[in-house]
């Protein structure tokens, strides 16, 4: 029996006729003409239509689910015959971990330890991989280097690499010196030009250091690309400002040794200055050494500058004479004293035969002694004895100014000639006064012994020489010579010369202006 159902009545002349159909088969819905005229009949069957609506309904749903089965189950057959399927996850993970097998198999074929690489977005096949180190070892890194930071395999040639070096080449980074820049800082390849490079080299310009200064600040430290502009570069530049060292003058500290900007305050630059301090050098003459030197911070104060200090004691130097041996040579805060000391205490034993606190005195009086080569200084000694020392006098001298062995030997005859022939004085006078050899010979002595001759005075060379042109002008007008002027003490340091007030800043300005007008 077949049941005839309606859906809908488009047009009073048409009637859409749905068959039963089995449920495996789909027919299209056919349409039946009726002739206009038979109005009548149409509406005789109208109620029957509306009699036959429910069944209609449940009918084309049941056909509609059969439908809609049938063509899920067809299009899962269809699907399963495709040519191309979608590879599942864990087909996908075994590829990923096939292909980053490959990669650490070149990798150790080169020698490259992938050990660290784990975790870290590698490159899926060989040949990128490949790209990378060839690239690496273009900028002159070597396996080694790479090894140092295998990390770096992690940089895009195209997206990292290439724009962080156009950048530092923009900005003056010579090549000669990009190997070792890379070498000692190679997270700069991981480094967004626009987030982290651009604002710390507006950073340094802040600091009053000098556009054509800023490619040298970064040849000498290039691992101040990576600190925060709020962290440690702008608290050590405060402290520094907040113990004297003057405002202007930062630009140049950093320029001269940038790696104040890594140092840590609490850890490194107050506990230095502290300790300077405590052995009797005050803290605004400590602002004025790091002005001058500012690697001195660099010396490891427990390392290095303790050590050095204690060594210093034992050897028979004042503690009292500590902060002028500082002040003259801050670099002895810095040498292997251990290597050194004993062996040039024993050298200058072994040519004048000094005692041991013959050598604390000459120390004090000039640590660079400490440094000094053997060669020259058994020069001057040799000299002096030509002259017609004998080694206690030599002795003496040395002890007395242990400048007389480091001065320009040549200069050192010429003055000698002059005393000799010219002011005819005793050898002893010059035992006396050693320190006559540090003035210059144009200069000062030969105007200062003209101006005594000719008004026929009689003094030593202490009283001659060892003042200013100011006081030797007051001196000209004396009637007669003080005695106690005649025996003014010899000449040494003051810690007071660290601590006058600058009086040279308007003319720097006018310099530091003309420069650059000239660079114009």
């Amino acid at each position: 029996m077949k049941i005839i159902s309606y859906n809908r009545i488009i047009n009073p002349s048409l009637l859409l006729i749905n068959h039963e159909l089995p449920s495996n088969t789909i027919h299209r819905p056919r349409l039946i003409s009726t002739s206009a005229p038979s109005i009548s009949s149409f509406n005789m069957r109208k109620k029957v239509l509306i009699m036959r609506l429910p069944c209609c309904f449940a009918t084309r749903a049941a056909l509609s689910s059969s439908m809609k089965t049938d063509t899920y189950s067809g299009s899962r057959k269809q699907k399963s015959s495709s040519f191309y399927t979608h590879p599942s996850l864990l087909e996908m993970k075994n590829e990923k971990e096939a292909n980053r097998a490959c990669v650490y198999e070149f990798l150790r074929s080169i020698g490259i330890v992938p050990d660290e690489l784990d975790g870290l977005e590698l490159p899926v096949t060989m040949e990128v991989m490949r790209e990378r180190v060839d690239f690496l070892q273009k900028l002159g890194l070597t396996i080694e280097d790479i090894n140092c930071y295998p990390l770096v395999l992690g940089c895009s040639v195209k997206k990292n690499m290439i724009p962080v070096l156009d950048y530092l080449g923009k900005l003056g980074v010579r090549k000669s010196t990009l190997t070792d820049f890379l070498r000692r800082y190679p997270q700069v390849l991981h480094a967004s030009v626009v987030v982290d490079l651009a604002p710390v080299v507006k950073y340094l310009q802040g600091m009053d250091i000098k556009s054509n200064d800023i490619p040298r600040v970064l040849e000498k430290y290039p691992e101040v690309l990576g600190f925060k502009l709020e962290g440690t570069m702008s608290t050590s530049v405060a402290y520094l400002v907040g113990i004297g060292v003057a405002r202007r003058e930062i630009g140049g500290l950093l320029t001269r040794y940038p790696e104040i900007l890594g140092m840590r305050v609490g850890r490194v630059i107050k506990p230095f200055v502290e300790y300077l301090e405590s052995l009797g050098i005050p803290k605004l003459a400590v602002a004025r050494l790091i002005e001058k030197h500012p690697h001195i911070l660099g010396f490891g104060l427990q390392e290095r500058v303790k050590p050095n200090i204690k060594s210093l004691l034992q050897f028979h130097l004042r503690e009292t004479a500590l902060p002028s041996v500082i002040a003259q040579y801050p670099e002895i805060l810095g040498i292997d004293m251990e290597a050194k000391i004993p062996s040039q205490q024993e050298f200058l034993n072994s040519i004048i035969e000094s005692t041991c606190e013959d050598f604390g005195r000459v120390v004090e009086k000039m640590p660079q002694i400490i440094s000094l080569s053997k060669a020259p200084v058994v020069k001057h000694v040799d000299f002096l004895k030509e002259c017609g020392f004998s080694l206690e006098e030599v002795r003496e001298m040395v002890v007395g100014c242990p400048q007389v062995l480091a001065l320009n030997l040549d200069i050192m005859k010429q003055s000698f000639e002059y005393f000799k022939s010219t002011m005819a004085r005793p050898l002893q006078d010059l035992v006396a006064f050693p320190a006559f050899f540090t003035y210059g010979l144009e200069s000062t002595i030969k105007p200062r012994h003209k101006r005594i001759a000719e008004k026929g005075l009689k003094c030593s060379l202490t009283w001659l020489l060892n003042c200013s042109d100011e006081k030797f002008d007051q001196r000209m007008g004396y009637d007669f010579i003080d005695l106690e002027e005649m025996q003014v003490g010899e000449s040494s340091f003051y810690m007071n010369t660290l601590l006058e007030p600058r009086n040279d800043e308007s003319a720097s300005d006018c310099d530091e202006d003309s420069g650059e007008g000239d660079n114009v």
